[in-house]
C-alpha cells in the first residue's frame, strides 16, 4: 500500500509517501511544499495546490492521509489550516484517492506512544520506524508520521477483522 501523508499548512506544507505497512513500511519520497508567505492568501493555495496535485500524480497513492488541524485559541491559525487541508481533500478526490483523517493526539499517539509529544520526539522516532539517515524537517516529519499512523491503524483494523 502506498500512503500519501499531508501535514497542512498555508504557507509550509509537509508532504510524506511511504510503502507497506504498519512497521515494514519505508519511506518513498518526503519535503515540505512551500509558497512565499508575502504572497496574498489564494495565490498561495493555488501554489501549493499545483505543487501537491504533482506529488499525487508522480506517486499515485492508495490512500490520502491528512493531518487535522488543531484547534486551541487561536481560530484565526485553525480556519488558515482548514484552508490547507481542504486543499489536500480536493487533490485527492480531484484524482479518486480516499482520505482517511487523523488527530494530531492520535498521530503522535501511534508514532511515539504518546499524544502530547514534542515534535523533536516525533521527528526522532519517524527517522528510526523509517530507518532514516537524519531526522527529517518537521513539517515533513509531520506528514511522514500521518501516513505512518494510518499504516499502523490500516493493521490494526485488518487484525480485528481477522480476529472476528
Amino acid at each position: 500500500m502506498r500512503i500519501l501523508g499531508i501535514d497542512p499548512g498555508t504557507v509550509r506544507m509537509g508532504y510524506g509517501v511511504i510503502e507497506g505497512e504498519g512497521d515494514d513500511a519505508r519511506a518513498v519520497d518526503f519535503g515540505v511544499l512551500t509558497a512565499p508567505a508575502s504572497t496574498e492568501p489564494p495565490a498561495r493555495l493555488a501554489i501549493l495546490f499545483d505543487a501537491l496535485t504533482k506529488v499525487v500524480a508522480r506517486h499515485r497513492p492508495d490512500v490520502v492521509a491528512v493531518e487535522e488541524p488543531f484547534v486551541a485559541a487561536n481560530v484565526r491559525s485553525a480556519m488558515l489550516v482548514g484552508e490547507a487541508r481542504a486543499l489536500a481533500l480536493l487533490a485527492a478526490a480531484r484524482a479518486h484517492i480516499p482520505v482517511r483523517q487523523y488527530s494530531p493526539a492520535e498521530v503522535k499517539q501511534s508514532v511515539t506512544g504518546h499524544g502530547a509529544s514534542p515534535k523533536e520526539q516525533v521527528q526522532t522516532m519517524v527517522r528510526l520506524i523509517l530507518r532514516l539517515d537524519a531526522d527529517p524537517k518537521p513539517d515533513a516529519a509531520d506528514a511522514l508520521a500521518v501516513a505512518l499512523c494510518h499504516a499502523r491503524m490500516v493493521r490494526l483494523e485488518q487484525a480485528l477483522e481477522r480476529g472476528r
